[in-house]
């Protein structure tokens, strides 16, 4: 007997020309037919040796993870392997067409088959993958397929990317449940022999330009050089939009000697000239504009391959003591946004959700978020390009030192990068918080020289964005001087940062939490006499009414109008002139940790009106 939940049919989509639609996962290289697999799937707990060996107890709706109430599931007991299991058609209409299968993101390490076959394994929790899965497909088009998928998520295991996931059975402290297995969006998309397989486009305001290099798969003729596409020659057709408006046009051959070929081309826009003009097209919080941009693989006039994607003309800098956007000093104002809620965890209850965290963010006088311990779902990051959000994009931390730590490390941050690098809205990249993962950076050598290697891995990467070596203090290399200070006195913090040259005394002689701020010996390094200073965490004020149970903040109010005053005095301090920019504590409630401006279901403490005007007050 087929124990299979019976499943609704699969949403098959085709996105209208010219239309977002907000629920595809991948927003910056869309195609106009996916088919998405969230939904019922059967699970099971325990390590079975084979897929055929599992014997399926539960039917979770993915992608929810199996600690979550949104899940159907809700057990948040250590499980180390999960098993998931589906039902799936590939649309008649893609027939002829190659079938690839993507993951957002499963924790930790997935071993993914179809109908039996081993198809992907990819181990990093937080990043994504996919298989073409073609091969494995059976039966006529329309016939019934299987996807298998186990996860190894080991709770104990304190070597890995895991963020603020829990080692013990109950959240303590600043620590929240796991996530174990799916929490990103699955989806099917049908592409061509030949197609576009990444892009990556750096922007460059000073020349008002766009470079763009585009990766594309080919397929291989029979009795041919592999990458030698049939029957004439390819092409690479660039069109560049605001609106209706074309900014751009451009057209490029592909010569290749393998299965891959790589294009670069620089598109060049008409440069006004005047500040007024151009500020229309470049990109900032107050000013979002995002310009479209369509990728089409021809050969000999037939489309092999249509992507769109968008990309914005925007410039981060670091230099003077400033942190500069589109070479314009530009003062930072971030929450710290842990991406958390309470029936979903990590996962997004919905593509709606994200938006409206984006919006609150905006809502309540921010012009940024440090996304803390999380790499968010890209949806989110769709967002905050259109709506105009500054992200600093952090690693989630291991909280154990070894050469397997640095290896998934490396890893992730790797594909992290890769995955975020085309998004304006980010600004910034944290490779650690607070020494999590390397715990004894004063007395070992390794360990600092992890924190410079995936420093300089990034820079390497992205050298036209900040980089943060290692959030709120033991700095031995950052672009950014960030301080962690929990102060409960605005005027301590006023003292300690109100001028230029306070700030950079603190940055030396204070230790908040009892921690060098920059590590003796490394001030040079670090640049203490030009680095931007930013207080990345402060405040943390707990105002949460009694039935809000057990919880706790790095400070406590009473009473609305007590929160109010003390997140006044606490932004005002944070606001004078010695400081970059503040990022604080936080967005909203977390789990056990009440110290969010809104409770953890979004609903403001404050009026958003009361708590805009606090945040964007004029600086002094």
């Amino acid at each position: 007997m087929d124990d299979t939940p019976a499943v609704p049919p699969e949403p098959h989509r085709e996105a209208p020309a010219g239309v977002v639609d907000a629920a595809y996962p991948r927003p910056q290289l869309r195609r106009a037919a996916w088919r998405s697999l969230d939904g019922p799937w059967r699970l099971a707990f325990g390590d079975a040796r084979t897929p055929e060996a599992v014997v399926w107890t539960h039917e979770i709706t993915v992608p929810f993870p199996p600690e979550s109430a949104a899940s159907g599931i809700g057990d948040g007991d250590f499980h180390p392997v999960v098993w998931y299991e589906r039902p799936f058609t590939v649309p008649p209409t893609w027939a002829g067409r190659r079938v690839l299968l993507h993951f957002g993101a499963v924790d930790y390490a997935a071993t993914v088959w179809v109908n039996g076959h081993l198809v992907a394994t990819h181990e990093g929790g937080h990043t994504p993958f996919w298989a073409d899965i073609t091969d494995a497909l059976r039966g006529e088009p329309g016939a019934e397929q299987r996807v298998t998928v186990r996860a190894e998520d080991d709770p104990w295991d304190l070597h890995k990317p895991r963020g603020k996931q829990d080692w013990l059975k109950e959240p303590h402290a600043i620590w929240y449940p796991r996530t174990t297995g799916i929490w990103q969006s699955v989806w099917l998309e049908p592409v061509g022999e030949a197609r576009v397989s990444g892009l990556r486009v750096t922007p460059d305001v000073a020349h008002f330009s766009l470079l763009l290099e585009v990766s594309c798969a080919l397929p291989s003729a029979s009795g041919a050089e592999p990458g030698i596409a049939p029957g004439g020659e390819l092409t690479l057709e660039f069109t560049l939009r605001r609106g209706e408006e074309v900014l751009a046009r451009d057209t490029a051959a592909l010569s290749a000697r393998g299965a891959h070929a790589t294009v670069r081309r620089t598109l060049h826009l008409d440069d006004p000239g005047i500040d007024d003009a151009r500020a229309h097209l470049l990109w900032s919080p107050e000013s979002p504009t995002l310009l479209e941009l369509d990728v089409v693989l021809r050969r000999e006039g037939e489309v092999l391959d249509r992507v769109a994607s968008y990309t914005a003309l925007r410039s981060v800098e670091v230099r003077g003591g400033h942190f500069f956007l589109n070479g314009r000093p530009y003062f930072l104002r971030l929450a710290l946004d842990q991406g958390y809620w309470d029936d979903t965890l990590l996962a997004a209850p919905s593509p709606e959700a994200l938006r409206k965290d984006v919006e609150l963010a905006k809502a309540m006088g921010f012009n940024g978020v440090r996304k803390h311990q999380k790499l968010e779902d890209p949806r989110y990051l769709f967002w905050a390009d259109r709506l105009g959000l500054l992200v600093w994009t952090e690693l989630p931390s291991a909280y154990a030192f070894s050469p397997q730590t640095a290896a998934r490390l490396t890893r992730e941050w790797l594909e992290a990068i890769a995955r975020d690098y085309n998004h304006p809205c980010v600004v910034a990249w944290v490779a650690f918080n607070e020494s999590w993962g390397v715990p004894d950076l004063p007395l070992v050598a390794a360990q600092r020289h992890l924190v410079a290697a995936l420093y300089h891995l990034a820079k390497s990467l992205d050298p036209h964005r900040p980089v943060v070596g290692n959030d709120g203090w033991e700095h031995v290399v950052t672009d950014l001087l960030t301080i962690h200070d929990y102060s409960r006195d605005p005027e301590t913090l006023r003292a300690r940062y109100g001028t230029r040259a306070a700030a950079q005394e603190s940055s030396v002689h204070v230790r908040p939490a009892g921690r060098e701020v920059v590590l003796t010996g490394f001030e040079e390094a670090v640049n203490v006499r030009e680095a931007p200073i930013v207080l990345s965490e402060f405040g943390g004020v707990r105002y949460a009414p009694p039935q809000a149970g057990q919880g706790w903040g790095y400070d406590q109010v009473e009473s609305e109008e007590a929160l109010l005053a003390r997140y006044r005095a606490l932004i005002a301090a944070a606001s004078e002139a010695g400081l970059a920019g503040f990022c604080y504590t936080q967005f909203a409630d977390t789990f056990q940790e009440q110290n969010g401006l809104l409770y953890s279901d979004r609903r403001p403490k404050l009026p958003l009106e009361a708590l805009y005007e606090a945040t964007a007050q004029r600086r002094h």
